[in-house]
């Protein structure tokens, strides 16, 4: 990864922010956006001391305006934008034991939106403004974090809705992209993971972002011949699970 350029969504904690470490020490130029500013620059200043150059850009990936900023920003900076990795996104978290989202009958329209616009529309806009700049250089890996669910979770269909659809977006954007060599993957953390805000007892239960290893420096570097499928990360090596 040395000297590629990554933009992280979701960076300022949870995976984006194990992401961004990995890939940091990895050799990569790191650009993390997210829209909890003071998270973010904590995140950056983590990132710094690793050694790598990197760069905080406050972002809210259901904004359009936002999105398009982050993405010329980055192409201004560095000139190039060499992988992406579709982290942000509103997770039920039902695992770490917390209150359950409202079953679909309850659930507002405004926070069905939320999360849809959040998970989904944020990987389409992100994706949709950074291919310019890999097409051009006919290179780039972008990688969209999916994750599943099962019906009898009630409460969490906004959630598996957006990422099903992260895995239908992912395959045919790849084809689009393919005459141009750009990689697009979807990334499976495999299971349920307790993050940095999850409570003491989940932590102690659950596996922390640590347990995905270097997956994101595999998958922000994978070959033409993973495109268009859903991946995991095991023993140290990239694999396609569909």
């Amino acid at each position: 990864m040395q000297g590629r350029v990554v933009i992280v969504t979701g960076a300022a904690k949870g995976i984006g922010r194990h992401a961004s470490h990995t890939l940091a020490k990895a050799g990569a130029k790191v650009v993390l956006a997210d829209a909890d500013v003071e998270r973010l620059h904590k995140t950056l200043g983590e990132v710094l001391k690793l050694g790598a150059e990197a760069l905080a850009v406050p972002t809210d990936v259901r904004d359009e305006k936002d999105v398009r900023q982050l993405v010329y920003k980055v192409a201004d900076r560095f000139g190039q934008i060499d992988a992406l990795i579709n982290d942000a996104g509103i997770v039920p978290h039902f695992n770490w034991g917390i209150p359950r989202w409202p079953r679909v009958r309850l659930l507002s329209y405004d926070f069905w939106n939320s999360v849809i616009q959040t998970n989904l529309g944020g990987t389409f806009l992100c994706s949709k403004y950074v291919v310019p700049f890999m097409e051009e250089r006919h290179s780039g890996n972008i990688v969209n974090l999916w994750g599943g669910g099962r019906p009898e979770n009630h409460g969490a269909a906004a959630y598996v809705v957006s990422k099903d659809a992260i895995r239908t977006f992912t395959r045919f954007m790849a084809e689009e992209e393919r005459e141009w060599n750009v990689c697009i993957v979807a990334f499976s953390p495999k299971q349920a993971i307790a993050t940095e805000d999850a409570p003491a007892e989940a932590r102690q239960r659950l596996p922390g972002p640590e347990s995905l290893g270097n997956g994101f420096v595999l998958a922000a570097q994978a070959g033409m011949e993973m495109t268009g499928k859903t991946v995991e990360h095991r023993d140290g090596k990239l694999v396609a699970v569909d």
